[in-house]
Formats: structure tokens, C-alpha cells, sequence
């Protein structure tokens, strides 16, 4: 295969801007490149640079655009995506007006296999290369959404999801259904292709401590898969659960007690948590994943992250989709950055890139190989033009350095600033 040469601006990593100084963490280029070979990223440099390196290469201008790694999504359910912008009150009520009526019709593969290609496109016409998501309970619901992403190239995150009480007819499983249909699943996909499987107990209200066991005992028995729940998300959420658990410590206990918190756990909200939550959190080394358009949307609450981070622990960034109320992890920066504000934080543009980015690949184990822009990692690459709309191209003419000119696309922009995806080196 021909080797590719990306020019343009480039915007990659090398630290955590929350944890190291910014000229220490990111790299900029006013006039890079990025070389392609093989579907992985071979080198980055100055475009005079590259070019004389490798004249062979085929080459795509992108002028002024911004090179930088395709947005990767550590927390959605794509089964909601027929859903989204849906009117609600809180949590319990939504999910039992829309969520769980929408996803019983998943029992029907060709619903399933329709709304799995149309979240995937969405999420590729958004810059977003990588999704994780939730599914429903039911196999076929898994299927269709890993091969949709098969088709399309894509590195995704997924599982069944699992339910034994809470939910309605048609939407339970058991906790012998559970690990069965989980094992199963894990079996046949996680490693196949570029997918990972995510053992996914929805949250402790829905599973029994039967079925919160089975599933711990699974992923006992494949510590190399992801583990995807949700926590601590509403504080009336939070006393269900107490009276549910009344043996536990705290929401979190809830997984710990039956083998369900880890290194390679994700914890979706996070908002409301203990200090022995944060502590154990810290601890283990387990991810959280912050959803500030959902967390605002159904007035869960304001995600703590400079406590969090300042702690050490691992952050990933998300739409929720459908309780989040955009597709488009641009608009999930901005929510991010407004909910700083509202805790007293202005998080820089670095911050909110490397959230969406390396941050969130970071929550799920696969740092250097998605969400990044240098060298080794998948090319799933975001190409942004930065001038996408009148209102965001005269704030952009005025700025002096390229987060002044980045700023207004993170804060106004959506589709129309994604100017080309690739994935695996490849436009789509």
C-alpha cells in the first residue's frame, strides 16, 4: 500500500496537560504532517520535512485544517440513538419512559443491525472514531453492533447488557442468562478484529447480588476485558441503592462486594462520590468517565474534575448518547469546560482535546493505540477545519496561537467542522 502524507496543522500529545506543563504535553505544528503506512501512523514532523523524507508518498493538503486523532467516546448506548433529545424528569423516570421501552425492540436483529450502522455514522460524521457502548440484553443486539463496526474498520467497546430486576417484561435476564450470553459473546468477539469486549452490569439497581456475583466471577475468570457500569450518577439513584444494599459501605461497595471493581473497570458519572469511593478509586487504578451533557441534560450534577484528576485518577470523556443530548464529542468538550466553570475551574483547550482523545483511550487500556497522533498508533485521525461557520471563522481570524483559534470550533462547533475521518488510515 502507498504510503499517505497528511499536511496541515497538527495538534498530538506527549503527557497529560493536567499533569505536566502544556508546551511539556502538547506538540503543535502551524505546518505538519503525518505519514501513514500500513493503516498505523509511521511518522510526524514539518511538512517540508516529511516531504523530502518520503516522495513517494501520496499526498492530501489539508491546508489550514487541524490534524489531530479521532475523538474517542469511553461511554454511550447506542441503542438510544433513536431516542436522543428525548423530554424527561430524572433518571428513574427516563429510563422507564423511553430507555427501556426503545431498547425491548432490539429483540428484532434487523432494528438492531438499523440503529447500530446509523450510531456508528452518526459518530463518524462527529470526528469520532471510537465508540463505547452499552448494549441491550439481548445477543443479537451485540452482534449487530460489532459487526457494523467490523464493516466499517472501527475500534469499539461494547457487552450486553445485563438486567434481572427493575425492568420491565422482555428486558430481564437472569444471572445464569448473564454470564452465559456474556461468555458467550466475550468468546466469539472480544480480540476479533479491533474489538473489545465490556462485561456490563447496567448498574446495581437492575441486577441482583446473584447476578452482580455471576458476572464477577466471568470477569475473574477474563481480567483482560473491559468491565462498563454506571455510578453514582443522581443522589435519589444513590439512596435506591442504599435501600437495596442496605450491607454495603456505599454505591461503590456494591460492585467491590461481588468482584466487580478494578483496574480495567469503567465507572460512568461519578459524580456524588464518597471519599472512600474516591480513595478506592484512586487506588485500584479504575476509570471514571465524565458525561457532562447528560449529567446536565437529566440535572444529575457537576462532575468533580480537577478533584478527581488532582487525585491521579483516570478520566475519560463521553456523550452518553441517549441521555446526553449530542452526538458530537465537540459539544460534549464545551459541556466540559462549562461544568469546570460552574466548580470554579477553566479547563485550557489542551485539557478538553486530550480528554476527548488520549484521555478517554487512556480509560479504556488503549493508550498509543487510539486517540493518539503519534507514531505506532491506528490512523483514526479527525480533520478539523477550524473556520466551519461564520460566528466561529471571524472569532477564529483574530487569534494569536492555535488554542485561541481551536476554542470557538470546541465551543460552537458540530459536524460541519469535521472536514474529513479516517480510519485505520483510511477516508470515510
Amino acid at each position: 500500500m502507498t504510503d499517505q502524507l497528511l499536511l496541515g496543522q497538527t495538534l498530538r500529545f506527549c503527557g497529560d496537560p493536567f499533569a505536566t506543563s502544556l508546551e511539556a504535553a502538547a506538540h503543535v505544528s502551524a505546518r505538519g504532517g503525518v505519514l501513514l503506512r500500513d493503516g498505523r501512523i509511521a511518522a510526524v514532523g514539518e511538512a517540508d520535512d516529511l516531504r523530502r523524507d518520503n516522495p513517494t508518498a501520496t499526498v492530501t493538503d489539508h491546508g489550514d485544517h487541524l490534524i489531530t486523532a479521532g475523538f474517542v467516546d469511553a461511554h454511550m448506548h447506542y441503542p438510544q440513538t433513536a431516542m436522543i433529545a428525548s423530554w424527561g424528569k430524572r433518571l428513574i423516570d427516563w429510563l422507564n419512559t423511553y430507555t427501556f421501552p426503545e431498547e425491548m425492540k432490539f429483540a428484532d436483529r434487523a432494528y438492531a443491525d438499523q440503529i447500530a450502522g446509523r450510531t456508528l455514522d452518526l459518530a463518524l460524521a462527529n470526528g469520532t472514531t471510537t465508540l463505547t457502548s452499552f448494549c441491550t440484553i439481548h445477543s443479537g443486539s451485540v452482534d449487530a453492533y460489532f459487526e457494523a463496526a467490523s464493516a466499517r474498520g472501527m475500534a469499539v467497546v461494547g457487552g450486553k447488557t445485563c438486567m434481572d430486576r427493575n425492568a420491565p417484561d422482555g428486558l430481564r435476564d437472569t444471572a445464569k442468562t448473564a454470564y452465559d450470553d456474556s461468555k458467550a459473546l466475550l468468546e466469539k468477539w472480544h480480540g476479533r478484529d479491533r474489538i473489545t469486549y465490556a462485561i456490563t452490569p447496567r448498574f446495581s439497581p437492575t441486577s441482583t447480588p446473584d447476578q452482580l456475583a455471576a458476572l464477577g466471577a466471568l470477569w475473574a475468570e477474563h481480567p483482560d476485558v473491559l468491565m462498563q457500569t454506571h455510578l453514582s450518577e443522581q443522589l435519589d439513584e444513590i439512596d435506591w441503592v442504599r435501600g437495596l444494599f442496605p450491607d454495603t459501605r456505599d454505591y461503590l461497595d456494591t460492585y467491590e462486594k461481588f468482584g466487580l471493581l478494578g483496574e480495567r473497570g469503567l465507572y460512568g458519572h461519578a459524580i456524588h462520590l464518597e471519599p472512600r469511593e474516591i480513595d478506592r478509586l484512586a487506588e485500584i487504578k479504575a476509570a471514571v468517565v465524565h458525561c457532562p451533557t447528560s449529567n446536565t441534560f437529566i440535572g444529575s450534577g457537576l462532575f468533580d474534575m480537577a478533584g478527581l484528576k488532582e487525585r491521579g485518577i483516570r478520566t475519560g470523556l463521553a456523550t452518553d448518547t441517549g441521555g446526553g443530548s449530542s452526538f458530537s464529542m465537540l459539544r460534549t468538550m464545551a459541556a466540559a469546560y462549562e461544568v469546570a466553570q460552574l466548580r470554579g475551574t477553566a479547563m485550557h483547550p489542551a485539557q478538553l482535546m486530550w480528554l476527548a482523545t488520549e484521555g478517554s483511550a487512556s480509560a479504556l487500556h488503549m493508550s498509543g493505540q487510539i486517540g493518539s497522533l503519534n507514531v505506532g498508533a491506528m490512523a483514526d485521525i479527525a480533520i478539523l477545519n477550524l473556520a466551519s461557520t461564520s460566528a466561529i471563522a471571524q472569532r477564529s481570524a483574530r487569534a494569536d496561537t492555535l488554542w485561541e483559534a481551536l476554542f470557538p470550533t470546541i465551543m460552537m462547533g458540530d459536524d460541519r467542522a469535521i472536514a474529513q475521518v479516517y480510519i485505520a488510515g483510511k477516508a470515510v
